[in-house]
């Protein structure tokens, strides 16, 4: 049987594959069962971004936090005509396509090479099992729950909570400076930012992937010892000393495990699929 692989994949690539007639809209319809659109925040932009190839045979599908030029050229270089990103690349309104800006040049090149871009954000944010899970089951949290619940969703025949933000037990509690260092060597960060609180044992955490710094006061309300997220920002590390710590470890490394995820649900729904995530890192912050 000939292999069939993606429009760009040279004669004895690896990426070459026997096709398994999986349309690019069959996988985008797994992304959204597991992460219904509805689950997303109002200001937010998820699901299809671009999908002239929507009804193609799926290629390939390339992961990543956040969709680039060098991100679009990856997936035709690879074969892949889906990217599936955390990070909507349309997130305000474009008025016009003219290459000004990376994201101008991004869709460019995705409508030319066929290369669909779908976006799972917020709502796999409020996704049971979503980002926030995966967060605790990375620091090995127990008993874990939301710590602010939203609605009611089905997925499947099952019917989930969805919510924001997520708290948690350790198994062993941990003097503050252990588990800094947990939390450095799970998220393989050199630093942390931390506010100077004088809970001297970590027991409850809460936590957030991305900006959850609207989420302290229920992480306090509900007894936790820390709390963790991407960005909290200056003035609000201020006041909450006698209650909680407060940790913040950058957005991106908050959010790398959400291509596990993303892998998962593809790989279940196309299991003969090639599911690649980014060899490029996309986060635009350097720690010097």
């Amino acid at each position: 049987m000939q292999a069939k692989c993606g429009k760009t994949c040279s004669k004895g690539s690896i990426y070459q594959r026997i096709s398994n007639d999986m349309k690019v809209k069959e996988i985008l319809g797994a992304l959204e069962e597991f992460a219904p659109l509805a689950l997303q925040d109002g200001y937010d932009n998820a699901g299809l971004q671009i999908g002239l190839a929507e009804d193609a045979d799926a290629t390939g599908a390339l992961l990543c936090l956040d969709v680039t030029e060098d991100v679009v050229d990856e997936a035709v270089r690879k074969g892949c005509n889906l990217i599936v990103s955390h990070h909507p690349l349309l997130f305000r309104p474009l008025k016009s396509i003219a290459g000004r800006d990376y994201v101008e040049r991004a869709v460019m090149k995705a409508i030319k090479q066929d290369v669909a871009i779908y976006a799972a954000h917020t709502n796999l944010d409020s996704a049971h099992g979503g980002v926030n899970f995966k967060m605790a089951e990375k620091l090995g949290l127990q008993d874990v729950e939301w710590l602010s619940p939203k609605m009611q969703y089905v997925r499947g025949e099952e019917e989930l909570t969805a919510g924001e933000g997520i708290i948690g037990t350790l198994k062993t509690p941990m003097s503050q400076n252990e588990f800094m260092e947990k939390v450095k060597e799970t998220f393989s960060i050199k630093s942390l930012r931390s506010n100077a609180a004088s809970k001297q044992t970590i027991s409850r955490v809460a936590l957030c992937g991305g900006s959850g710094a609207f989420l302290i006061p229920k992480a306090v309300a509900a007894g936790a010892d820390a709390f963790l997220t991407g960005e909290i920002g200056y003035h609000r590390f201020f006041g909450y000393e006698p209650y909680v710590l407060l940790l913040e470890m950058g957005h991106y490394e908050s959010e790398q495990f959400t291509l596990e995820i993303l892998r998962g649900i593809i790989a279940e729904k196309a299991p003969g699929l090639p599911i690649l995530s980014t060899e490029l890192k996309t986060n635009p912050i350097i720690y010097l």
